[in-house]
């Protein structure tokens, strides 16, 4: 049974934009807005050509906050368990007693609700800020409605126990709400998870035929929306890390060979991508929060063909999130990282699964090609060919639970070929950092459903790509729209900037930038 919450009434709006590009209704934000770009073209001397670029858009974005469900694939795990009784404790405003004292509940570490954006400046010159919420109508994490399946048919509360993650005390006062909802019977296919996770599969979907598993999984959501009179459902991945899927020709290629293959019942069709392809044909937005190709090519094209949105893969909470900036400063600062290592052990049950080799690629795999962009845009640092040695090792040792221990070591080139080298020691509980990226994601991707928009040659609005490129920054391995592979962006810098000026664009803002112009001409004039 799922985790219900009172409807929530319509958020009012935290600020209005005075301009003629901008409009209100009763129901929508209207905005023109013209985006500025540069396109580059090589004469034949070698001369780069820059041609300025001006494309006239508009937005409309629907400001009515609907009632949204969230559905988590691995509800039982420690991410799980962990976010529900973290909202719980929201909503009732729970207090606890620690050692170090009267604890509140908060919402750290979303972007969304713990963060905040410029907005402007006053009269005085002096920076505006808002909080980052407050910049388009969003829903709440209190107001979500929760739900979902596990292969372990443990219920909430005894599966909070089992991550060992919340303080005894707080766990004592959501217990018995807790103990009240209880997962939905799961896929699972032993061969995509490690052997290790099998005494956890007591609650699993009958049978080995795939098309059925979709059609349950199809049911499940249909029935979740309906018990709850929900608007909109949003499903989430956050199981176990899968082994990658084998790209076969005529298996997952295509959309039509990938629906095929699931009739089937083809071995290289993941319970992830099951997942995924219920919730599309459901028109229920789907994010792979493992590092696993759930999302291959004919599942991809499937998105695109129902207008649905995906994003992915891999929660990025802790060591690949510091890389991304790390990197990003190191080369912008003039300094060629050599070698980047990367070592993690942990004690949770993703730390038992990646113990697995064939699950610890799928991890390696993500951690690996958070720099690639970064290294590739300083050809005077990297010639062709050119990258970073980069290792990353992941070890389980149960005795650090899920207070995961990082060790990172940069070695760098610096002036005159001589050597830096920094090294990091990060300890972080793994499930509290992650579980604020469920709710960023989430959030946002419900919020691109309410946002439509529409070019000069474009007679009607229309929603964005399939392909949820705007949640990167929650993301280790951000997925983009097919065929775009060299836009992919890994610099968290950038990744935020991007969220913060698709929104401004939403209501009728120019791009976040620095330049304090205005406050370089009061100067100058004194």
């Amino acid at each position: 049974m799922p985790a219900s919450a009172a409807p929530a009434a319509a958020t009012p709006l935290a600020f209005k934009v005075n301009s003629p590009n901008v409009q209100y209704t009763d129901r929508h934000i209207l905005s023109n807005y013209v985006y500025e770009n540069a396109t580059i073209t090589k004469g034949v001397d070698g001369t780069l050509n820059v041609n300025p670029t001006a494309v006239k858009y508009q937005f409309k974005t629907d400001a009515k906050v609907p009632r949204v469900g969230l559905m988590m694939v691995g509800w039982g795990g420690n991410n799980g368990s962990t976010l529900t009784a973290s909202i719980i404790a929201n909503r009732r405003k729970l207090t606890w007693n620690t050692k170090e004292g009267v604890q509140h509940p908060n919402y750290f570490g979303s972007v969304v609700q713990a963060s905040t954006l410029r907005l402007g400046v006053d009269a005085k010159g002096d920076d505006v800020f808002i909080p980052f919420h407050d910049i388009l109508p969003m829903v709440h994490p209190n107001d979500l409605v929760l739900g979902g399946w596990d292969i372990s048919s443990l219920n909430l509360a005894d599966s909070m126990v089992r991550a060992q993650v919340l303080d005894y005390d707080l766990q004592r006062q959501v217990r018995d709400e807790m103990a009240e909802l209880k997962p939905l019977p799961s896929i699972y296919y032993p061969d995509f998870i490690a052997a290790n996770q099998s005494d956890r599969a007591d609650n699993v979907i009958p049978g080995k035929d795939k098309q059925a598993h979709v059609e349950h999984i199809r049911a499940d959501i249909r029935n979740f929306k309906a018990a709850n009179n929900l608007d909109k459902v949003i499903v989430i991945w956050t199981a176990n890390t899968e082994r990658f899927a084998s790209i076969v020709e005529g298996v997952n290629d295509t959309a039509d060979n990938l629906l095929k293959a699931v009739k089937e019942s083809q071995e290289e069709v993941a319970p992830s991508t099951i997942f995924a392809i219920a919730s599309i044909l459901e028109n229920t937005p789907f994010i792979n929060g493992s590092p696993q190709n759930t999302f291959v090519p004919g599942c991809v094209e499937l998105a695109e063909r129902h207008s649905v949105y995906i994003g992915g893969d891999d929660f990025k909470s802790g060591q690949t999130k510091v890389k991304s900036v790390m990197v990003d400063f190191l080369v912008n600062a003039g300094i060629k990282p050599l070698s980047i290592t990367s070592y993690n052990h942990l004690g949770n049950n993703d730390g038992k699964n990646l113990s697995a080799p064939q699950q610890f690629r799928s991890k390696e795999i993500s951690k690996s090609n958070v720099v690639d962009d970064m290294v590739g845009a300083n050809k005077i640092l990297y010639k062709e060919g050119e990258h970073p040695d980069h290792v990353v090792v992941i070890k389980y040792v149960p005795a650090v639970g899920d207070s995961k221990r990082a060790l990172d070591e940069y070695v760098s080139e610096i002036f005159m070929n001589g050597r830096n080298t920094i090294s990091m020691y990060n300890t972080c509980e793994d499930s509290l950092l992650a579980s604020p990226l469920i709710l960023d994601l989430v959030i946002l991707t419900e919020l691109m459903t309410r946002i439509e928009f529409k070019t000069e040659d474009m007679a009607e609005y229309g929603p964005f790509n399939a392909v949820l490129s705007i949640l990167s920054y929650m993301l280790k391995a951000p997925m983009i729209q097919h065929g775009r592979q060299n836009q992919i962006v890994n610099s968290l810098a950038r990744q935020r900037t991007a969220m913060e000026n698709v929104f401004r664009a939403c209501v009728g803002l120019a791009p976040q930038n620095d330049m304090l112009l205005e406050s370089k001409v009061q100067a100058n004039r004194k």
